[in-house]
C-alpha cells in the first residue's frame, strides 16, 4: 500500500518533456500521484525526504514493445524478472507483446495477465493483444472484447500481417473503437532467408541478406491502407532512412499515423555484429551507419515518435548457434536509458527530446495519464545520473536471459531511483525497497 504520508524528492534537476521544463526543484507526492513540482517545492510538512544530489528527476519510462515469456516460456522471463529489471532501468510501465503460448488473443487470457502482473511486477504491466487470432494473419481478434478486457492496442509481435484485406478489415474495426494498430513492417517473402543487413558487410561476412525493401515495401502497403481506413496506425520500429521519409510523408497528408525505433538501431550498426555476434541478431536487423544517422536525424525532426527496448529473451540454446541458425532478439530493458544517453552525450540528442520519445510521446499515443511532471499525474518517476561511467556484466542483469547487445559495453547513466505510483520500487543506494512483492 502506497503510505499516507507524503514524499519530497528534493535537490533534482527537474526534466519534464512534456511541459519544457528543465529547472532545479523538487516533487512532491502523496497518495500515488504528484501533489506539486517545481522550484518552489523545497520544503514540506511531515514528508519524508529523499535527496535527490542534483540528479536528473523525469517521468518513468513506458517501453511499448518487449516481449515477455510468460505465461508459457517463463525459463526465458517471467513477469517478476521483467519488472525488476525495467524498474533497474527506470522503466516504469511495459506494453507487453502477445507472443505468448497461449497466444493473447483471448479476453480470459488478458484478464489473467493483467492479475498475475498486478500480484507479482514491480512495474505497470499493460497487455497489447493479439491482432489476429492465432498470430496466424489469417482471421482478426475480437478487437471490441479484447479492448474491453484491458489490452491497450493490437499487433501480432513479431510477426507481419500480410494479407492486405485482412489488415484492412483490422484498421477499420480499430478506428470504430479507437484502437491502435501496431504493425511490425517486414515483408517475410522480402527477408526470405536473410539474417542480417544486405551490403557489402553481409557479402564479407557469407551471410545472407535483408533488403531495405523488406520493411519499406511493406510500410508503404500500410499508409495506403489507413490512407482507405482512417484507422489509428503505429509502425513499431524502423530502421532505415528511406522508411523515415514514407512515415514523414504520411504525416505530412494528415494521417494518424507514429512509428518508433528499437535503441539497437539508435546505438548499434551493422559493423557491431563483428565476428558472428548472435546477441546481435535482431529483427529489424542492424543497418548501415548512415541509416543509424538517419534515425536519429528522424528522431530530432519529430518524424520518429517513441524508441523503445524490443525488449526479446532468449536462452542459450537459441543464441549459442551460428548466426544463421540462432534466433532474433536481445534484452533490453534494464539498459533502455543507458544505450539512449549514449546519443546525449554524443551531442546528437538534446536530454528532453530523447525522454520525450522515451515517455511522454508512448503516453500520449497509448492514452496513458503518465509521461509528465505535472500535479495530479501517476507518481511513476525516475532519478538518474546521466553521466555515471559503468561497464555492463551482463551476469548482473536481472532479467532471467542475459543475451544483451551491450555486453562488456562501457556505458554512462544509471537510475538511482524508480518510483511507481508512489512507491519506490528501485533504489540503488539501499537495493529494491518494495514490500509488496
Amino acid at each position: 500500500m502506497t503510505s499516507d504520508r507524503p514524499l519530497l524528492l528534493n535537490n533534482a534537476r527537474l526534466v519534464d518533456p512534456a511541459s519544457g521544463r528543465e529547472e532545479r526543484g523538487g516533487v512532491l507526492v502523496q497518495d500515488g500521484v504528484i501533489k506539486d513540482v517545481g522550484s518552489h517545492v523545497a520544503v514540506a510538512a511531515d514528508a519524508e525526504v529523499v535527496d535527490c544530489s542534483g540528479q536528473v528527476l523525469a517521468p518513468g519510462l513506458i517501453d511499448m514493445r518487449a516481449f515477455i515469456g510468460e505465461p508459457g516460456a517463463a525459463h526465458r522471463e517471467t513477469l517478476k524478472s521483467a519488472g525488476e529489471a525495467a524498474a533497474a532501468g527506470g522503466v516504469t510501465t511495459i506494453v507487453s507483446m502477445p507472443d505468448t503460448n497461449p497466444v493473447l488473443d483471448d479476453p480470459a487470457i488478458i484478464d489473467f495477465v493483467l492479475r498475475r502482473a498486478r500480484d507479482n511486477c514491480i512495474v505497470n504491466i499493460r497487455p497489447a493483444a493479439a491482432l489476429t487470432k492465432g498470430l496466424k494473419g489469417e482471421e482478426m481478434a475480437e478487437i471490441g472484447l479484447l479492448r474491453e478486457a484491458g489490452a491497450v492496442a493490437f499487433t501480432d509481435g513479431a510477426r507481419s500481417v500480410t494479407n492486405a484485406q485482412v489488415m484492412r478489415r483490422a484498421l477499420t474495426y480499430a478506428r470504430d473503437f479507437d484502437a491502435l494498430i501496431l504493425h511490425h513492417v517486414e515483408d517475410p517473402d522480402l527477408v526470405a532467408q536473410g539474417v542480417m543487413n544486405e551490403g557489402e558487410f553481409a557479402a564479407r561476412l557469407g551471410l545472407p541478406g535483408i533488403p531495405r525493401e523488406a520493411e519499406t515495401v511493406m510500410l508503404e502497403r500500410d499508409m495506403r491502407l489507413v490512407r482507405l481506413t482512417g484507422g489509428r496506425y503505429h509502425a513499431a520500429m524502423i530502421s532505415c532512412g528511406d522508411s523515415a521519409e514514407i512515415v514523414s510523408a504520411a504525416k505530412a497528408r494528415g494521417l494518424p499515423v507514429t512509428c518508433g525505433v528499437s535503441i539497437n538501431n539508435l546505438a548499434l550498426n551493422e559493423n557491431d555484429i563483428g565476428d558472428y555476434r548472435t546477441f546481435l541478431k535482431l529483427s529489424p536487423p542492424l543497418r548501415h551507419e548512415d541509416d543509424r544517422q538517419a534515425m536519429i536525424e528522424a528522431l530530432n525532426d519529430g518524424t520518429l515518435d517513441v524508441i523503445v527496448s524490443d525488449h526479446n529473451p532468449q536462452d542459450v540454446e537459441t543464441k549459442r548457434l551460428p548466426f544463421a541458425e540462432a534466433e532474433n532478439g536481445a534484452v533490453g530493458l534494464e539498459t533502455l536509458l543507458s544505450a539512449a544517453l549514449r546519443l546525449v552525450h554524443s551531442g546528437q540528442v538534446s536530454l528532453p527530446r530523447l525522454l520525450r520519445a522515451l515517455s511522454t510521446r508512448p503516453a500520449e499515443i497509448l492514452g496513458f495519464p503518465g509521461g509528465r511532471l505535472q500535479r495530479g499525474a501517476p507518481a511513476d518517476l525516475i532519478v538518474f545520473d546521466p553521466d555515471a561511467p559503468y561497464v555492463l556484466d551482463k551476469r548482473q542483469l536481472k532479467s532471467l536471459s542475459k543475451n544483451t547487445p551491450f555486453d562488456e559495453a562501457r556505458l554512462e547513466g544509471q537510475v538511482t531511483i524508480t518510483m511507481v505510483a508512489g512507491r519506490i520500487v528501485f533504489d540503488r543506494r539501499n537495493g529494491s525497497r518494495d514490500s509488496n512483492v
